[in-house]
């Protein structure tokens, strides 16, 4: 059974052994799409980490050099920076690659991030790979991966901790064409969905009612390590939501460089309220496309009020520290076992589900409960007390003897009713956001196999 799996399909670039500049940086088509020049000119994402769990990142391919920060392997054997497949250099790539040289190789949409890489482990490590990314300096996590052996709730705990610090989990619905997948079907996780040249939704694209955005996934170019995985190239090509989630987390980051003092929910706000709507969707948000498609230039400069802490995160997870409200919110690859295409690497066995819970549900029960037990008791002692006083009202009436203590001129004068204001307007609901999917197979696995 796979454990996690990345959310890209991805074949060999062509041009072997190593495509020429020309066709790297022409064949990011997504970059014209950003108008990075326009981007650029407000945001690099300097100052702002973010950390990717995936499979490991090259630390030495040119377009990613001097970009990695000490990164994380829960289990201790440094592969955060040894991948075992092209996968996590992709995403890397996608998000603060520098290129080389004259104009060649990959550029990221944020090139002056910091990349903390963190391996996604052989069990189920995620979650401690968030809690580790929050506490060494990461303002947004991409999680371009998706497990089939852990449910959301063994990620409910790790996504309420980064969101108390103000950091943005963003993870790739899948690409299987069904349902959101985990852990992007998470409260408090922004789900990211892939769409094409013409801003059309991928057809394996995973979709629900948690889905919030969409981004580039189709037909696109990143850096790849040369010694292990199936590109064995410094560049691929492939599809799938885990570049669109990468091209998400990218967009994040250049809006907290921005705006260093927004919560994760208002970083999602802007991005979701600057979004390009989908042709032909009249009713956002929708369950294949969200509230639409990412455009990092407006949202680094058009004029949206912050909001609530919690902003489009769905609700349920814990509020950040400064005691704001509270916010909520993959790619994924073959449905086989070994290694192929970009985002499609081997299966990562042994993830098992994580017999404990988080305590949040347990804690609400009782509260609930609570709550229900002194309302009906307070029912109940007002029905007493106004039964009570109908009967020695009819016992004054009738010249019977005023209780014991009664004061003079017993029973009171009786009170209109509905003498009281009415309670306040409460807040609209947090905003709606659309589920997502699974992984789908990897066509490319060592070149042509299905994964």
């Amino acid at each position: 059974m796979l454990g996690a799996t990345a959310l890209t399909a991805g074949v060999l670039f062509s041009g072997a052994p190593v495509a020429s500049a020309d066709q790297v940086r022409d064949g990011q088509w997504a970059n014209s799409y950003f108008g990075l020049d326009k981007v650029w000119s407000v945001s690099k994402g300097d100052g702002v980490i973010v950390a990717v769990i995936d499979s490991g990142v090259d630390a030495s391919h040119l377009d990613l050099t001097g970009s990695l920060l000490p990164g994380y392997d829960p289990e201790g054997q440094g592969r955060e920076t040894k991948p075992t497949d092209e996968h996590g250099t992709g995403m890397a790539s996608l998000i603060a690659g520098h290129g080389h040289g004259d104009g060649e190789g990959v550029v990221g949409l944020a090139p002056g991030v910091k990349i903390l890489p963190v391996y996604r482990g052989e069990g189920n490590t995620m979650p401690q790979g968030i809690k580790w990314a929050v506490d060494h300096g990461a303002k947004v996590i991409n999680i371009s991966q998706v497990t089939t052996t852990s449910g959301p709730e063994d990620f409910v705990e790790a996504v309420s901790y980064a969101l108390q610090h103000k950091v943005l989990v963003v993870a790739g619905s899948g690409n299987d064409a069904g349902a959101v997948r985990t852990p992007a079907n998470t409260p408090g996780v922004l789900a990211v969905g892939a769409v094409d040249k013409n801003q059309k939704i991928w057809g394996k694209s995973n979709y629900g009612p948690e889905l919030m955005l969409t981004a580039p996934g189709v037909g696109i170019v990143t850096a790849a390590p040369e010694t292990v995985g199936s590109c064995r190239n410094p560049y691929c090509i492939g599809d799938g939501t885990s570049a669109a989630t990468a091209y998400v987390s990218a967009a994040a980051a250049l809006v907290y460089a921005k705006y260093p003092d927004l919560t994760a929910g208002q970083v999602a706000n802007r991005l979701v309220k600057t979004a390009a709507a989908p042709a032909g969707v009249s009713q956002l948000p929708d369950s294949h496309y969200g509230y639409g498609t990412i455009q990092p230039y407006k949202a680094l400069t058009a004029n949206v009020p912050a909001g609530s802490a919690q902003g489009p995160l769905a609700a349920g997870a814990a509020a950040p520290s400064t005691g704001a409200e509270t916010p909520k919110s993959n790619d994924s690859g073959g449905a086989g076992a070994g290694t192929g295409g970009l985002g499609s690497p081997e299966a990562v066995p042994g993830v098992q589900k994580s017999s404990s819970g988080s305590p949040l549900p347990l804690i609400l029960g009782i509260g609930g409960a609570l709550v229900v037990l002194i309302v009906v008791v307070t029912v109940i002692a007002v029905a007493s007390s106004r039964k009570r006083n109908r009967a020695q009202n009819f016992q004054a009436q009738a010249g019977a003897p005023a209780p014991y203590g009664a004061a003079p001129g017993w029973p009171p004068q009786q009170q209109p009713y509905g003498q009281q204001g009415h309670p306040g307007q409460q807040p609209p609901p947090p905003y709606g956001y659309p589920p997502q999917q699974p992984p789908y197979n990897n066509p490319y696995q060592d070149g042509n196999q299905s994964r």
